[in-house]
């Protein structure tokens, strides 16, 4: 039998709610119904409310007492988000629920087949979330959704702001200009893992140095390693780079946060998870040399 080990690093950090770049602060449930319980017969009209839906497909909580006050906790975390999405000039974005007992056909219609999982929908395509159920780490992932796929480095600053993500898979590529046809290949491809995979680019001579990037070239990072891969094959089709990517997304050592833990947790491999805690203060980050 092969045996895969896979570490997970957990730091541990205390404090106020923060929603990553904006750091925004979370008001008080205000009371109002935002959530829409979704059936066979207002599903396609409310949908076509929204540019974004955001769905949670629960399990029925039964007659069960503790079940049904989970449920309640979760459905009050998914007003509070829809409360602060409800404030969102640029797109309008909606939230509701679909019962995996009493309305398993609507699931069944939008191509849902996991219960107890938050599915967002956009024009194009439907994303999981695998998150906790938070309404500040949920508003914080929609907001990521929003986002482009591909963030472009154009100096100095914006490239020492690459170099310090360390947490998370990113890819960062070299390309003549936004017209470049390897361009829009990296671009679809990213489209294909937004926003779970970090994707960069540049077109900047003087930043591709600094990376040591050839034109055309794609560097592939996982969580924690200095070195980056170069994709072999250049210059890669949308079709060549979702493959390579596809085939190395699950890195070795992992830091488990709020907005991918039951990713992690749902890995396929034949083996353990390895989980080492610390917090987020430790000198030097000192765990990290041990594991």
């Amino acid at each position: 039998m092969k045996w895969t080990w896979v570490l997970v690093v957990v730091l541990l950090s205390f404090g106020s709610i923060s929603l990553g770049k904006e750091s925004l602060d979370f008001p008080e449930y205000d009371g109002k119904d935002r959530v829409h319980d979704l059936n066979a017969k207002n599903y396609k009209s409310v949908m076509k409310k929204y540019d974004i839906m955001v769905v949670y497909y629960h399990d029925h909580p039964g007659s069960s007492r503790a079940a049904q006050r989970q449920f309640d906790i979760e459905e009050l975390a998914l007003e509070l988000a829809a409360q602060v999405l409800d404030e969102f000039e640029d797109e309008d974005i909606g939230v509701g629920l679909i019962d995996a007992k009493h309305d398993k056909a609507v699931a069944k219609k939008l191509g849902l087949d996991e219960s107890d999982s938050i599915f967002v929908f956009t024009d194009d395509e439907v994303i999981e979330y695998d998150g906790e159920l938070a309404a500040d780490t949920l508003v914080e992932f929609i907001y990521d959704v929003l986002e482009d796929p591909v963030e472009i480095i154009d100096n100095s600053k914006e490239l020492k702001g690459f170099k310090n993500i360390e947490e998370d898979i990113k890819l960062v590529g070299y390309f003549k200009s936004h017209k470049s046809e390897h361009f829009e290949a990296y671009a679809d491809a990213a489209e294909e893992f937004h926003p779970h995979i970090l994707f960069y680019a540049t077109f900047s001579p003087k930043v591709a140095k600094a990376l040591d990037l050839k034109l055309n070239e794609v560097d592939f990072y996982e969580p924690f390693m200095d070195e980056p891969v170069v994709v072999p094959g250049k210059p890669y089709s949308e079709k060549e780079l979702v493959k390579f990517i596809e085939d190395h997304d699950r890195p070795t050592l992992r830091k488990l946060q709020p907005h991918n833990m039951y990713e992690i947790w749902e890995d396929d491999v034949d083996g353990e998870h390895i989980i080492a805690f610390a917090e987020e203060s430790d000198p030097g980050k000192g765990i990290l040399n041990e594991v």
